[in-house]
């Protein structure tokens, strides 16, 4: 849930009050207010924070103006603005925010003029005054709010409406509540705002509501950490202490984005899949990994570790692959980098993904069978760790899941991250929709789903559903369903929940999916698995098969086997027929075609 501090007046609280990082922050327009901003300009503020005018019935011509001078990123209106007046402003390239007053009831139906026009709808308290009364309305009115426009929550609201927030947010009323619009609460007099008391009430907000990113220690919740080796903490503690900077610099980031698009192909497409929103009466859509360069979403986080590791003067890279695309994707880009290259790979995935290794060789990769254990993904992990120990200073290892000791979960999810971001825009684009519904992502280490659900981590009207594998039934003994089967344990350098016996030992996870077949999950994901952020799913085996074949005959898409178990969610769980859903189509089917021929014997 966004911040706006509105009733901004005087520049020096305005650059104290910036220092907080609202997300907007507003100044009125309006001269009958005593918080009316008459200055010469508004100082330069963060991009971050979108500066907003608030008008009232102002002459279209004037609110123009005030647009172009003082560089607004959105227009709050609190007159009797027509939807055609709105309707014009959209041509400035503004977000419009359309106010209402509620007392004790209100008719819903005079937003529907406004409906595909506005950004947001702002609902405030009637008074004399249009904003700043300092009086609460009844919230519960909200609950039969009709619309899915997002809006703002204005009127009274300070420091001792905390609590009553965060019922607010468990409500119906709350789903499409983008954000909190503070004023006269906390003011020292009209215009001049309590720098203490707006930042006791954003630390108070943020700690009473769930943060699901990592913290400064490596944590998410009490999942997370760096459990490495001695020999190991020199590479980890210089990759802890340069990653954000190194991801920060402006060379790093136009390469990577410049390889993301001329060499990655991204934008990935997000698909409207008509036909299989058909059939399960809802809106499917498809966010396309699978048409990136090396088949799968993979790429994504080799080509910001490869960009890392060579400005961290490593020359040799090792790395762990299951089903065999991360694998592909590591050894691409050092053939792209022209840097030596060693992936371990479980005997078993070996077997069963052989397109996918003679990929490796072909791209001068040197592919090293794990023969321990249950010589799959997590007896892979183990040997590159064991390399990396005896390699310590030249070698860079990509992880390719969001697991591992701290910095890497974040690391790995801070680059998959683009998936979120464009679907944020592609929706926008194709529906209106500022966000989905649902977004919906396999998991085994979870990286594809940690970049799909990025974005929408603090977006509580944004459902997150986490699909496991179930392999042939949660209670058969061949499965890979950590949220169901996991305890908290350590794995591979971090905390998390983790399928082991009761002494503690690491048991064999199963599934068909040689990249679902983990024991344990990033701690991200066990993070939302515990504080019930995301919905977790167990899919089996033949359930999994038959949604990969149905995509196939329904859309043309031969979808990866993980994919698959994400599509199968739509025989387990009914979605309402205006539900917006994007799934995460993180592979293509091309490696488990064999899989796909003698499963069905096609």
């Amino acid at each position: 849930m966004k911040l706006k501090v509105c009733g901004m007046k005087y520049q020096d609280n305005i650059e104290h009050v910036a220092a907080l990082q609202p997300d907007y922050l507003g100044f009125i327009f309006y001269e009958k207010s005593a918080r009316h901003f008459d200055t010469e300009c508004i100082l330069d503020l963060p991009k971050s924070i979108k500066k907003t005018g608030v008008f009232v019935d102002a002459d279209i011509d004037f609110v123009i103006e005030k647009i172009n001078k003082h560089n607004l990123q959105a227009v709050q209106l609190h007159g009797k603005e027509s939807s055609k007046y709105c309707k014009q402003l959209k041509s400035e390239s503004v977000e419009i925010i359309k106010v209402f007053s509620i007392k004790d009831e209100f008719d819903f139906s005079v937003l529907n003029p406004y409906e595909g026009i506005v950004d947001y709808f702002l609902f405030d308290t009637k008074g004399k005054l249009p904003g700043g009364n300092g009086y609460t309305f009844d919230w519960n009115v909200l609950n039969n709010y009709p619309s899915t426009t997002p809006f703002l929550l204005s009127g009274g609201i300070g420091l001792n409406q905390i609590d009553d927030i965060k019922k607010f947010q468990r409500s119906k009323a709350s789903k499409y509540c983008y954000a909190l619009d503070v004023n006269s609460k906390f003011e020292i007099e009209p215009g001049l705002k309590n720098i203490e008391d707006i930042k006791k009430f954003k630390n108070n907000l943020i700690s009473k509501i769930m943060n699901y990113n990592v913290n400064e220690k490596g944590y998410y919740g009490e999942f997370g950490g760096a459990f490495i080796p001695e020999m190991l903490y020199p590479n980890v503690e210089e990759l802890r202490q340069n990653y954000l900077k190194v991801m920060a610099e402006p060379d790093f980031k136009k390469e990577f984005d410049q390889l993301l698009k001329d060499y990655v192909g991204r934008p990935s497409p997000l698909y409207f899949a008509k036909r299989l929103s058909h059939k399960y009466n809802t809106k499917i859509y498809l966010k396309r990994e699978d048409l990136n360069h090396t088949g799968a979403h993979k790429i994504n986080n080799t080509i910001g570790q490869i960009l890392m590791a060579k400005r961290l003067g490593k020359t040799r890279i090792i790395a762990e692959t299951g089903a065999g695309q991360h694998g592909v994707a590591t050894a691409t880009v050092c053939a792209l980098m022209g840097l030596e290259c060693i992936v371990y790979m479980g005997e078993i995935d070996i077997a069963r993904q052989a397109p996918n290794v003679a990929r490796m060789k072909m791209l001068g990769a040197k592919v090293v069978p794990a023969l321990s254990g249950s010589r799959t993904l997590k007896d892979a992990t183990n040997e590159a760790i064991r390399d990396w120990i005896n390699n310590p200073v030249n070698t860079h290892y990509i992880i390719g899941s969001a697991i591992g000791p701290h910095p890497y979960p974040d690391m790995v999810t801070r680059f998959q991250a683009v998936i979120s971001e464009e679907i944020k825009w592609q929706l926008k684009e194709q529906t209106g929709k500022k966000n989905p519904d649902y977004v919906v992502a396999c998991i085994g280490g979870g990286s594809n789903a940690a970049g799909t659900y990025y974005h929408y981590l603090h977006e509580e009207n944004v459902g997150i559903i986490a699909v496991e594998a179930a392999g042939l039934g949660v209670d058969s003994g061949e499965s890979a369903a950590t949220s169901v089967l996991g305890k908290e344990g350590i794995i591979h350098g971090c905390k998390t929940l983790l399928m082991q016996t009761a002494d503690g030992q690491i048991t064999e996870p199963y599934s068909i999916s040689a990249g679902l077949d983990y024991p344990g999950v990033g701690p991200m994901h066990a993070h939302l698995c515990k504080t019930g952020r995301a919905e977790f799913i167990a899919i089996t085996d033949d359930d999994a098969m038959k949604a990969g074949l149905k995509l196939c005959k329904l859309e043309g898409i031969i979808p990866a086997i993980e994919s698959s178990h994400a599509l199968a969610i739509f025989e387990r769980k009914t979605f309402n027929p205006d539900d917006v859903v994007v799934v995460s189509l993180s592979g293509r089917g091309d490696k488990d075609l064999q899989n796909y021929i003698d499963y069905f014997k096609i």
